[in-house]
């Protein structure tokens, strides 16, 4: 686990390292030099594979001084170019979705599930019934979705599609390793949808329905210094709103869609 413990982290970003004699490694995490030794002296053996998740600022940072430190191959998808990615990974090779990587002693299969942002891939281990989830399923908490790059019918989709897997333990990007793996996901697509239904029943509560004016109807069971974090969570509710027309909005104030409007 890197030492980047914070609001958005939770107790830091946890590593990954898979394989004996050959390792591969998923999510190096921020560029630190600590944790960079960490993980040296972890593997035990030559790092062969690095992998990202996704390229936000506390997953990927490192993946490119630990390739050049071990000439490893860089695996993953390329930064979208929405100003909150590390556009230092440059992979080697985009793995497409479903497909299987062998690692070593190790098979993978890539899932592509963006949501989180466009370039979220989960890495299943169906011999172990893994399913390491970066930033898309964590532990206690449901991941902010990070508009434009981020996307929430995306997001609820990609939840959708890893219900086909057989998994049954989760490796999130941050905490705990959990167990009943589909039944956390469809907890989190629960949580997801009704959320979505309070953004519903909130908006004609209000004369003028603003993102600044609904976070806190919406999300008044969040803590206030977590609001910024859960507005953007809540526009990417009402963009997708929008798309199905259910609501309507103009100039930044938000309504529902009247019969004739739909």
């Amino acid at each position: 686990m890197a030492g980047n413990a914070g609001m958005m982290t939770g107790p830091g970003t946890n590593t990954y390292l898979l394989g004996e004699g050959a390792i591969a490694v998923i999510d190096p995490g921020p560029d630190d030099a600590h944790h960079l030794a960490s993980i040296l002296a972890a593997a035990g053996g030559p790092i062969h594979w690095v992998l990202v998740t996704h390229t936000h600022r506390d997953h990927s940072p490192l993946a490119a001084e630990l390739a050049r430190r071990s000439g490893a191959q860089l695996i993953g998808l390329s930064p979208p170019k929405d100003g909150r990615q590390d556009e230092t990974f440059v992979p080697h090779h985009r793995p497409a979705d479903t497909e299987r990587l062998i690692l070593g002693d190790v098979e993978v299969l890539a899932i592509h599930t963006p949501g989180h942002a466009s370039n979220c891939v989960c890495y299943f281990v169906e011999r172990e019934r893994l399913l390491i989830t970066g930033d898309h399923v964590l532990e206690g908490v449901s991941p902010v979705i990070l508009p434009p790059d981020g996307n929430m019918s995306d997001y609820l989709n990609s939840l959708d599609k890893l219900l086909a897997f057989d998994f049954e333990y989760i490796a999130p990007g941050h905490g705990d390793l959990m167990d009943r793996g589909k039944g956390v996901v469809q907890a989190l697509r629960a949580h997801r949808l009704a959320r979505e239904a309070k953004v519903l029943r909130s908006i004609p509560k209000l004369n003028e329905a603003t993102l600044d004016s609904l976070t806190p109807l919406v999300y008044d069971d969040v803590p206030p210094d977590r609001h910024a974090w859960a507005r953007l969570t809540l526009e990417a509710h009402l963009i997708k709103l929008v798309h199905e027309g259910r609501v309507l909005e103009r100039r930044g104030r938000w309504s529902l869609c009247s019969p004739s409007e739909a």
